[in-house]
């Protein structure tokens, strides 16, 4: 019988409400192989349509979050075999998870594992976390999303002088140009991010979807579709027993038990 704790991605539940998936191939810098891609994908499918997990937290090791793509399955293979891999499907449930997504960085985040990290709606990192797309020093570019997230996430110029140049950004300065939220200590990290999941895991869920899908379907919209949409989802909100119980909470100075309807 096969070691589940050799599995190169481990699921934990280390707080109520809270998911945490663990990359694991330490042997390799938790590069991202086929396997890890495909269990990462279906974890995040599985955990999207459990209704007792409200937010999910994604981490690497202690000295590496994921230093990139799996070479060894790259090398020597053809343009119709790369498409046909079609890692836009294998990324999707990542991508349109519905709910908050936390990544807890340490050590390096580079290539796929910075395109991983992205995927986040939160990014938690170390001092000493790195972020890189080194993907030209190798004679390609970023393919899952490295170009154009990290664009939206830093800006033009820092984006062109990563991805052109293949060197990485310390966590300070991905902190400071918007790529990174929060900035901790290396031994903090887990337990940071942890203290966020469980803040988040504990608000009404509709509510943190209906926030995440705004912000995500606004961002590269025009403001007044943006103001429309913001609007639309704030009125049906109105219609869920956890705004009714929110509000009463308030009102009468105790602390809200949010169901999820």
């Amino acid at each position: 019988m096969s070691d589940p704790s050799a599995a190169p991605v481990l699921l934990e539940f280390p707080a109520q409400g809270v998911a945490l998936l663990r990359l694991n191939r330490p042997q390799a810098t938790n590069a991202l192989s086929l396997e890890l891609q495909a269990l990462l994908s279906r974890y995040f499918s599985e955990l999207a349509d459990n209704p007792q997990v409200r937010c999910i937290l994604l981490t690497g090791g202690d000295k590496v979050f994921a230093a990139g793509g799996d070479i060894n399955s790259m090398a020597g293979v053809g343009p119709i075999d790369i498409y046909q891999r079609h890692t836009e499907r294998v990324w999707a449930p990542i991508q349109h998870c519905p709910k908050p997504v936390i990544a807890a960085v340490c050590g390096y985040a580079y290539g796929g594992g910075c395109e991983l990290a992205m995927l986040a709606d939160i990014i938690v990192a170390g001092r000493g976390a790195k972020f890189c797309q080194p993907e030209i020093r190798i004679g390609i570019m970023p393919g899952i999303g490295g170009t154009q997230r990290l664009v939206r996430a830093v800006g033009k110029a820092k984006a062109m002088r990563m991805a052109l140049t293949g060197q990485p950004i310390t966590a300070e300065e991905a902190w400071i140009s918007g790529l990174v939220s929060d900035l901790v200590d290396d031994d903090q990290v887990l337990e940071h991010a942890l203290k966020m999941a469980t803040l988040i895991a504990a608000m009404p869920p509709l509510a943190a979807e209906q926030i995440k899908e705004v912000i995500l379907a606004g961002v590269d919209a025009p403001l007044e579709t943006g103001l429309a949409l913001e609007r639309k989802a704030n009125a049906l909100l109105f219609a869920s027993k956890d705004q009714k119980e929110g509000m009463l909470a308030f009102i009468e100075k105790r602390t809200a038990r949010f169901e999820g309807n």
